[in-house]
């Protein structure tokens, strides 16, 4: 072989043997292979790999793709393989998760060992993909301001007057709360301390997440910077604890959504994903039916037991926005998952029990409910229809489904004409109705538009009716506040005939239904319905250092429980104050509240396309 000379080099001067050349060149070959390769193997490799993997985007992964076959795979995988977790086998689902340069990491391996996915999400070149979530984009989407013309303010007098004081009793609960419980899960007004409880395995500050969206619709920026700065510094979700999946999804996951979406502030949404990736484990059963308590330490595990319907049917919303923020399908995947399997199995007569095995998939006894246990289901499937801007078809189908259902087997009237829904069980009903199901009015009155055209003005008559029912239970006490349930048997109609049912602790599902009637009849009862409830919690759970729930609502003689709920602060009081407010604050066009009175926008195409022709301004 001829070699050629380089220039300015004599013959001599690369005087090598051939062989010599040949080990050069192969050591020269080794070394680079070996560089080259230690990029995608050090520890912090994700970003080196969007710069050399940048050609392999595709568009972001959808329900029904490759991917599902590597989340099913995932659910089956025994704990004591999760670590790590091989790479999917499937070029399809690998390029799809490489997609916007973001190479999916197994989401159970330890943080010591990789990035969080709230740092991949807001890395600096994340933006690279087309079909990354951009706060900019959302707000150009959205059709309406988010606080209305002018915060929403009404034009009578007399309103805004009652919409102040709703300001009031919300600036009054926080006080207190900073004052006597700060960090603490809730207050507790007679004694003053704080609360913390069991049911969010150490996490803090619920009634700081459950609050930050209702202060800053409220106008109370102090109060807000103040619970922003108490997420950014002192906020850890590094807890261990047994949790409740449910309420941390709601609470925390729901609330820090919301402030995000309102506020645009990253620190939100980084803890809303970061939270977010802790709860998958619960999803770790043969089945994919995720268990109700997990513990949040160390990528936690998840307790035996049977599931709730209204707790592993209340995520959708939450983890399609954390899929969205994250740009990671692992939180669709998931939830899509439960749905399957609900589409697969029996249902007695239509309709979904209370529990199921997340073991072996099927019912465990056969008790229906619309009140606990069962209610957030159904709400979650007529909001994922209204949230993916109606285009959730198999949400649609399954809420109507079960609403035919309920109005076959559940729907009765009383001997006086009241409308309510009893509870079935296994074939017997119980003409019992729980102050949980009265959110229902308000649930059947935001899908009576997209009902059957010959049915949507039944299912606005239906929904005022049951709302009505609800009212009645609070008009027939002594208090003028609801009984935790009531019944319709024995003579008894709207009213609690049992000591274990007389309490209230401070429940919105009443007044949230007034809020939906309002905005959808305009029928002024419904303020006026409102303004009843605000004397009764004034005169019967206002304390001297903040709220309290009370034992009997038959008594004007009240006995306190010592507890301020942090809902109270989330919906309740929310709930009042958007009553109070003209419809374009928190307009409906845009958001849905999940079931904790978090607002999340509907998911438009657009948001990612950037042609909207909604909002031109800004809102921050």
């Amino acid at each position: 072989m001829v070699f050629r000379k380089l220039p300015g080099v004599s013959a001599s001067g690369m005087g090598l043997r051939l062989s010599q050349k040949f080990v050069f060149l192969l050591f020269l070959s080794g070394l680079v292979t070996l560089c080259f390769g230690a990029l995608f193997f050090l520890p912090d490799s994700v970003r080196l790999k969007r710069i050399f993997l940048s050609k392999t985007e595709t568009q972001p992964v959808t329900v029904g793709s490759g991917s599902e076959n590597d989340a099913r795979e995932h659910l089956k995988r025994p704990k004591d393989q999760e670590h790590p977790r091989k790479p999917p086998v499937s070029h399809e689902a690998t390029e799809e998760r490489l997609a916007g340069g973001k190479a999916q990491e197994d989401l159970t391996l330890s943080r010591s060992k990789t990035e969080s996915a709230s740092e991949r999400a807001t890395s600096p070149d994340h933006g690279a993909n087309s079909d990354t979530f951009s706060y900019k984009k959302f707000k150009r989407c959205l059709l309406k301001h988010p606080l209305g013309r002018d915060n929403g303010k009404p034009s009578d007098p007399k309103t805004n007057e009652r919409r102040e004081k709703v300001k009031e009793m919300m600036k009054f609960a926080w006080d207190n709360y900073k004052r006597y419980a700060w960090g603490k899960n809730e207050l507790r007004p007679l004694t003053r301390n704080g609360h913390i409880g069991n049911m969010f395995g150490g996490l803090r500050g619920a009634s700081v997440i459950d609050s930050l969206d209702t202060l800053y619709i409220m106008g109370l920026m102090e109060e807000y910077n103040d619970a922003k700065e108490w997420v950014q510094t002192s906020l850890d979700l590094n807890s261990n604890g047994e949790a409740s999946l449910f309420e941390v999804n709601i609470r925390y996951v729901g609330g820090l959504l919301s402030a995000y979406y309102l506020t645009g502030e990253e620190l939100f949404k980084n803890k809303a994903v970061e939270l977010g990736e802790k709860l998958l484990p619960a999803f770790n059963t043969p089945t994919g039916i995720p268990r109700g308590v997990i513990n949040l330490g160390s990528w936690g595990w998840a307790s035996a037991g049977s599931s709730i319907l209204a707790e592993f049917g209340t995520l959708h919303l939450e983890f399609v926005h954390l899929t969205e923020l994250s740009s990671n399908p692992i939180y669709t995947e998931k939830v899509m998952n439960i749905r399957k399997l609900l589409n697969k199995i029996e249902k007695p007569h239509g309709l979904y029990p209370n529990f199921l095995s997340p073991v072996s998939g099927n019912w465990v006894q056969h008790h229906v409910s619309i009140g606990g246990l069962g209610d957030s289901f159904y709400e979650y499937l007529i909001k994922s229809y209204l949230m993916s801007d109606k285009t959730d078809d198999d949400a649609k189908k399954m809420y109507y489904s079960a609403l035919e259902a309920i109005e076959a087997n559940l729907v009765q009237k009383s001997p006086g004409g009241l409308t309510y829904m009893a509870e079935w069980r296994g074939g017997i009903l119980d003409h019992k109705m729980g102050h949980l199901a009265c959110f229902s009015g308000g649930m059947i009155g935001i899908g009576a538009d997209d009902g059957a055209p010959e049915k949507r003005q039944h299912y606005l008559d239906l929904a005022a009716e049951i709302t009505h029912t609800c009212h009645e239970s609070y008009a027939r006490s002594a208090t003028k506040l609801g009984p935790e349930a009531f019944r319709f048997d024995g003579g008894a109609e709207a009213t609690a005939t049992r000591l274990s049912d007389r309490y209230y602790i401070l429940r919105p599902e009443v007044i949230e239904s007034y809020m939906y009637m309002w905005r959808l009849t305009h029928d002024p009862k419904y303020r006026e319905w409102g303004w009843e409830a605000v004397e009764a919690l004034e005169e019967h759970c206002r304390v001297e250092s903040g709220f309290s729930g009370i034992r009997d609502v038959y008594t004007m003689t009240v006995s306190h429980d010592n507890m301020q709920q942090s809902f109270f602060l989330s919906e309740t009081l929310k709930y009042l104050y958007l009553l109070f407010s003209d419809d374009d604050l928190l307009p409906l066009e845009d958001w849905v509240f999940n079931t904790e009175a978090h607002p999340l926008p509907i998911i438009r195409k657009s948001f990612f396309s950037g042609e909207c022709y909604g909002l031109s301004i800004p809102f921050q």
